[in-house]
This record gives C-alpha cells, structure tokens and sequence, in this order.
C-alpha cells in the first residue's frame, strides 16, 4: 500500500477493503469505492462490529489533490445515534477554531453540541483513527475484538 493511499483510487480501495483484515473487530463492512469521475471517487457503506454498532461513512475523495473533500462519519447503536463526525465549517464558533472544519457532535443535544475533533484530517485516512476510537470506547471489555 502507498505511504499515503490517497495518491490513487487503488490504493484507497486497498485501504478500504483491507480494513476488516487490518481491524479484527470488524464483523462487517459495506464499504465501497465508487468512482464518479476520472480522479474522483464516494466512499459510502457501513463497518459493523457486533453489539448493533455500526459506523456509517460517507467520504468524497479527490486522488488528483490527494486529499478528502468532504466526509460524514455517523455512529450508532441500534436505532440509536451516539455521535458524528462532520466537516462543516462553523468559524463563528470559538471553541471549534483548534481544528475548524472538522468537529463531533455528541449528546446531550447532539445535533447542536459541537467539540473540535482533533486527527481527522483531508489529508490522510479517517477511518483507522475513527475505528479505533470505536474498539477504545465501545469495545473494551471484550478481548477477541482485535
């Protein structure tokens, strides 16, 4: 895999379809990598990981400015939605500016309680660091997740 796999649509497909080898405790992905113009492609789908938690991701990548243009990162349990990631600008907001765009939205009122999202990047892939906050806070207690 290249050192960073947003040079080329096959090497973030590699990263995409390899990460239920890279992350045991994935039980399931539904990612695809859908190619919507020659050097543009949408990441949609879901990686499941058993106890009904499941990440959506949508991700619009740009291989020709090797980079991610815009992403949506929802967790859930059930029917039941416990976070997301977005990268909607809010530069009106202070508290957002250490890592403006990108932020999470948590509880209690997810929808407009915002905290800065340190790591997320457009440059380099989300989702190992993503699937790793997952297996830190929701899989701990179970030793075969990976």
């Amino acid at each position: 895999m290249a050192a960073n796999p947003l040079v080329s649509i096959e090497a973030y497909e590699a990263l995409i379809y390899g990460l239920p080898d890279a992350f045991p405790c994935i039980q399931m992905s539904t990612l695809v990598v859908a190619s919507i113009g020659p050097v543009t492609a949408v990441v949609r789908g879901e990686v499941h990981f058993g106890q009904r938690l499941y990440l959506r991701v949508i991700e619009v990548v740009s291989f020709r400015q090797r980079r991610i243009e815009r992403y949506g990162y929802e967790m859930w349990r059930g029917d039941t939605e416990l976070w997301w990631y977005d990268s909607w600008p809010h530069p009106d907001l202070p508290d957002l500016r250490s890592t403006d765009p990108h932020h999470k939205h948590i509880p209690p009122d997810i929808k407009h309680h915002r905290v800065p999202a340190p790591g997320l990047s457009f440059t380099a892939p989300n989702l190992p660091l993503l699937i790793q906050e997952v297996k830190r806070t929701y899989l701990v207690h179970n030793k075969t997740t990976g």
